[in-house]
């Protein structure tokens, strides 16, 4: 089976996992801090907080930014649950805003459109949570923009996209999102195995972000109250989680970073033959926006209108032949606990019609031609 995602470790790697292994910490160690300090040369964000997932991120950010009850969330249907679900942990509501259909990425018109009529009934969202889908960076600036005028914060979802950038910054960099969230897992760019991160250039969100990671414990006297009582002394300044990361995953993910740019350069490359294998099929290829740099954590073909009826023979037919195609996503408002919430099908139609339309096909560094050749020929079969 050829999978439509699969990490890549060397021996690099495998030393500097075997090295923490041996180390006096397994976690709360060198490791993690080391890590975080690569992702912030990487992205040039002011702070970076590493985390055991990227749904952690999500949560700590909604924290962070103080949403609760009574706030809301606005985020894209097309993502993975989490990108919503990090709002009604928090117990504020969630609602969506349509996928241009050109990136598959939150649509900044419709944004504002549904900004007005918010602002108009005296709603407005209190969070926005664009996704970077496939590793294609959203329209950020458009959205600053908005966000300026309207009052709301952002978090960037930046699963896909570690490595990406807008043209100018790199994803991560700070100057549109007030936090950006990164994801670590085997499938995506680089890999903790299981991890994510945090990125702010905002010195009291990064506090912030810190505190909850831990318990909301702190040890800076600075935010304590009254006088620390000595080496030892900590104090919980407020309600927090355990969601830190180990320094087995923090040793893994310094030494995956040496290679970033190499592998978006491989899977850069590896999507650009695929549009040309793909140019005579019958298929919408993965998504461009004029300008930014994708990092390519997917490759997403949309069916054409004809064969939409057909995409399960399609998927099930390439399974068969050993590919190992995926769908990314079914709408999240179409899940059950959202039709619970009052979400129906025809609420936000550009989503739902690529995802009636989309197949995932393999890409990750280690793919080779033959086998991409092998994944475009069995497509071409297939589709008949």
């Amino acid at each position: 089976m050829i999978t439509y995602g699969r990490q890549s470790i060397d021996a690099a790697d495998e030393a500097a996992v075997l090295a923490a292994l041996r180390s006096d910490f397994l976690t709360q160690g060198p490791a993690v801090p080391a890590f975080e300090a690569s992702l912030r040369e990487a992205t040039g964000a002011a702070h970076a907080l590493a985390v055991n997932s990227a749904t952690s991120a999500l949560h700590l950010a909604c924290l962070a930014l103080g949403l609760g009850p009574g706030g809301l969330l606005w985020t894209t249907p097309n993502t993975f649950v989490a990108s919503a679900n990090c709002g009604r942990l928090c117990g504020a509501d969630v609602d969506f805003v349509d996928i241009d259909p050109a990136t598959l990425n939150l649509c900044a018109e419709a944004l504002e459109r549904k900004l007005h009529a918010a602002e108009r009934a005296g709603r407005l969202p209190q969070v926005v949570v664009p996704v970077d889908f496939a590793g294609l960076p959203a329209d950020m600036r458009a959205i600053r923009v908005l966000a300026d005028r309207f009052g709301f914060r952002v978090i960037e979802d930046a699963s896909h996209a570690i490595g990406a950038s807008d043209g100018v910054v790199p994803v991560g960099r700070g100057r549109t999102a007030d936090i950006t969230v990164l994801s670590f897992h085997p499938v995506k760019i680089v890999t903790t195995a299981e991890g994510g991160a945090a990125l702010t250039d905002h010195a009291d969100l990064a506090r912030a972000l810190e505190r909850s990671r831990t318990h909301g414990i702190t040890r800076d006297p600075a935010q304590m109250r009254g006088e620390s009582e000595g080496p030892w002394y900590y104090q919980q300044v407020g309600l927090g989680l355990n969601y830190r990361m180990t320094d087995l995953q923090g040793a893994l993910g310094c030494s995956q970073m040496r290679r970033l740019h190499e592998f978006v350069r491989v899977r850069t490359e590896l999507a650009e033959r695929y549009d040309r294998l793909l140019a005579e099929l019958p298929v919408v290829p993965a998504p461009r926006r004029a300008g930014a740099l994708s990092a390519w954590h997917l490759y997403v073909v949309q069916l054409d209108g004809a064969l939409e009826p057909r995409r399960r023979e399609v998927f099930e037919r390439m399974r068969a032949a050993g590919i190992g195609v995926n769908v990314h996503y079914i709408p999240v408002h179409l899940q059950p606990y959202y039709r619970d919430l009052g979400f129906r099908e025809g609420d936000f139609p550009n989503s739902e019609r690529y995802y009636r339309r989309a197949i995932t096909l393999p890409l990750h560094p280690g793919l080779t031609h033959d086998e991409q050749d092998h994944v475009v020929r069995a497509l071409r079969e297939a589709i008949g």
